[in-house]
């Protein structure tokens, strides 16, 4: 048996993790993780945020080996960081999620949870102003122009050259489902960085607007819509139109509503063929934050000071509570 301090060295020479080394696998299977996720979540809504805090770091200590867990754990921090007492604790939580994310880049040779990872540290990068590292590590990997990026239609014409019909339609639905709602996201940047031409604004509005309402989107997805029509909201807010900015902020609210009330994702007689690629997903169909987290949040944006002033405060309260009724 050899010692102790010479595992890490061993471990490195054979290219493995020291657990893999000694055979210790601390894995989690996806039910037990979604299992915790969802109570370690219900514990930063029912207890103090470091007794929640400390409880989700323990089963961090636990399983540090297991990735796969790792990932919802920055996740849930991800998701309620900014609930802790102020903006000092706040920072320390991001940082926390760094060094996580850092360790499973490290030691996880997993792809697919690499390339989750690397989209979480970006995350934790933009909120606190580090646009170059995000460009840096990312720009490549999510470049328009590589091939893997334009490759959906290559595994579904595998899937029927191989006669696997069930899996080449639920792949095609699926992606399908995602385009649909990855364009309505990219608009809501759109519209951000052209909120000064009208005429270009208005033009994205008509097709987007057209977009959800064709497709049921606000049903299948009511977080994206629910972005997409606060980030309108702003812009009608901006020209002063404060009738259309009072009807967006309805939209908004009922979105919300509907997010907290029948959840994230969905299919539809359309897209029939989706239940089962959810429950593929790391976190099935289950939000990342709790309903009371997301109705605070959402009630907090509402009271952004461009809507109060031109709309009253007793307006904005009117349509807060839409979110709770």
């Amino acid at each position: 048996m050899p010692d102790i301090l010479l595992l890490p060295e061993i471990a490195t020479y054979f290219d493995v993790t020291v657990d893999a080394l000694m055979g210790y696998e601390p894995q989690l299977a996806k039910e037990q993780i979604q299992k915790l996720y969802t109570e370690l979540g219900e514990n930063f809504v029912q207890l103090p945020f470091e007794d929640a805090f400390a409880k989700s770091e323990a089963l961090v200590k636990k399983y540090y080996s297991c990735y796969l867990f790792l990932v919802q754990i920055c996740v849930l921090w991800l998701n309620h960081y900014m609930l802790a007492r102020d903006k000092k604790r706040q920072e320390e939580i991001l940082d926390k999620i760094q060094e996580l994310c850092n360790h499973i880049l490290k030691n996880c040779s997993n792809t697919e949870i690499y390339s989750d990872v690397l989209g979480i540290r970006a995350s934790v990068d933009l909120i606190c102003n580090r646009p170059k590292e995000i460009i840096d590590g990312i720009s490549n990997l999510l470049n328009p122009k590589r091939v893997l990026n334009q490759s959906d239609g290559l595994l579904i014409q595998a899937y029927l050259m191989d006669g696997q019909m069930q899996e080449a339609d639920c792949f095609t639905q699926a992606s399908m489902y995602l385009h649909l709602f990855m364009l309505v996201g990219d608009s809501i940047y759109y519209l951000s960085i052209h909120n000064k031409e009208k005429e270009l604004c208005e033009e994205t509005i008509t097709r987007i607007d057209t977009l959800i309402q064709k497709y049921h989107m606000v049903e299948l997805n009511p977080n994206i819509v629910a972005s997409y029509h606060f980030q309108v909201a702003l812009y009608r807010a901006s020209m002063g139109e404060q009738a259309a900015t009072v009807q967006r902020l309805q939209k908004y609210a009922k979105a919300v509503y509907l997010l907290t009330e029948k959840g994230m994702l969905h299919g539809d007689s359309y897209f029939n063929q989706l239940d089962s690629w959810f429950e593929t997903l790391d976190l099935g169909t289950q939000m990342p934050r709790n309903k009371k987290i997301v109705v605070q949040s959402a009630k907090e944006k509402m009271n952004h000071p461009i809507f109060i002033e031109l709309c009253g405060e007793n307006e904005i309260a009117k349509l807060q509570k839409m979110m709770e009724d």
